[in-house]
């Protein structure tokens, strides 16, 4: 008998258990899923807009079930930092840190709803850019599952909007693409001042490359589209990248070609995975294979690419579509005709020396009436014209010449912004050194 109402308790028991399991509902986010990293970030969001509204609450709305849950906001015990870098304008470095649920369990109130979210680590297993594997679960009552699909809506609309107007910058970590700091503010293609018609040609290609996958795949032709930004040190090729990515709404995935450990697979992969709406930008690839024959001091060679790797991973029978690659160097006589061929290279761009034009467009943008309200427009025209005669007369608009880059232009004008008769003195100096 006492044997008999054991089996029956242990029944009991498990149909209980299977009972309690029927009325929930878990759901898992693993660390290798984009919106791991979206559902800890709203998780955090959501923990401070509770504690805003705590402090603004002044009384119970009702005394319905739904209307005592919405009062209960339990809030994460375990907290991990997450410390986020970025650059401002100015070049320094900020810090971001968010507060993100720790390791363990922790109850959550969204929409009425009471969840369980228990944060895991499992040491013995690695993501691919070797962080340690984690995991999300959310539980909560299977009536009320709707709430999330919801929630991960809600992280992924917070995410987008963390981004809106904003331009992401990618780095590679192993085989894998991650974000390297915040988002940073577009920078608008009229910011970018350049010869007459270049900015044109490279944004009007762009457009007609994205308008017309149908028309390559038709053909049979790989849909991907290559380009050659070349000119001398500091004047503007990175920048330019920055305003079309900016113009197009697209973000910027970095690839430093000399960087240790990269190899002919791993760029492959990683010209093969890019991230939607990307630009794969590949800078001063006339120094990637120039020092090879350098060895540090442990030993180290450099990156592990070779020159028929690269041009694999950009045409290739195995290279990616739907794709858009940009090249930039200062030498383009430094690189050889296989890589420059169409295919790879579809379209060369020389951003070359400031003309009088860039000049004259970099002035208004300092100095102008919107700028420089506080001038009279007689006086800044004088300067200006006497600042155009100066580099005249240095020959730095001369072909053959050493001309003057955007860069050392907008270093001469950030340090005279308010004093645009100290830029025609600075062009003076800088003339006077040219000729020495």
């Amino acid at each position: 008998m006492g044997a008999a109402f054991q089996m029956l308790r242990k029944s009991s028991t498990r149909l209980l258990h299977l009972a309690r399991r029927q009325m929930l509902v878990t759901v898992e986010i693993p660390s290798s899923d984009p919106s791991y990293e979206w559902f800890l970030r709203f998780l955090a969001e959501h923990h401070h807009a509770q504690a805003r509204s705590l402090t603004s609450s002044g009384h119970i709305p009702g005394y319905s079930l739904s209307a005592l849950l919405s009062k209960f906001k339990p809030a994460p015990r375990e907290l991990a930092v997450e410390t986020r870098t970025m650059k401002t304008a100015s070049g320094a470095s900020v810090a971001d840190f968010v507060l993100v649920p720790g390791q363990g369990k922790h109850i959550v109130n969204y929409n009425s709803t009471l969840l369980q979210i228990e944060r895991r680590r499992d040491s013995k297993r690695m993501n691919l850019n070797g962080t340690p594997f984690e995991t999300v679960e959310v539980t909560t009552l299977f009536s009320r599952r709707s709430v999330l699909t919801d929630m991960l809506y809600e992280s992924q609309q917070l995410a987008l909007c963390q981004a809106e107007g904003k331009t992401t910058i990618y780095t590679s970590r192993g085989i894998e693409w991650q974000r390297f700091g915040n988002p940073q503010r577009k920078r608008p293609l009229s910011s970018v001042v350049l010869a007459p018609g270049v900015k044109e040609k490279v944004v009007d290609d762009l457009r007609d490359f994205l308008a017309s996958p149908d028309w390559y795949r038709d053909r049979g032709i790989p849909y991907r589209r290559g380009y050659l930004l070349y000119g001398p040190p500091g004047t503007g090729k990175t920048s330019f990248v920055k305003a079309i990515a900016g113009e197009l709404d697209y973000n910027i995935c970095l690839i430093n070609l000399s960087e240790r450990g990269l190899t002919d697979d791993r760029l492959n992969h990683l010209l093969t995975n890019l991230p939607e709406r990307s630009i794969a930008l590949l800078e001063d690839v006339d120094a990637a294979f120039a020092n090879r024959t350098q060895t540090a001091e442990d030993g180290y060679r450099g990156a592990n690419v070779t020159f028929s790797g690269l041009l694999n991973a950009v045409d290739g029978a195995a290279s990616g579509e739907d794709r858009i690659i940009m090249l930039t160097t200062n030498h383009q006589d430094r690189l050889d005709e296989a890589l420059l061929r169409p295919g790879r290279v579809d379209l060369k761009v020389e951003i070359g020396y400031a003309t009088p034009e860039v000049v004259e467009g970099m002035w208004e943008r300092f100095y102008g009436v919107e700028a420089f309200p506080a001038a009279p427009r007689e006086q800044t025209d004088k300067l200006r014209q006497q600042f155009l005669g100066i580099l005249r007369s240095g020959r730095l608009f001369e072909p053959g010449c050493q001309g003057v880059s955007t860069a050392e232009l907008q270093g001469m004008f950030l340090f005279f912004k308010n004093d645009p008769a100290g830029v025609v003195q600075a062009a003076e100096n800088l003339v006077e050194a040219r000729s020495d």
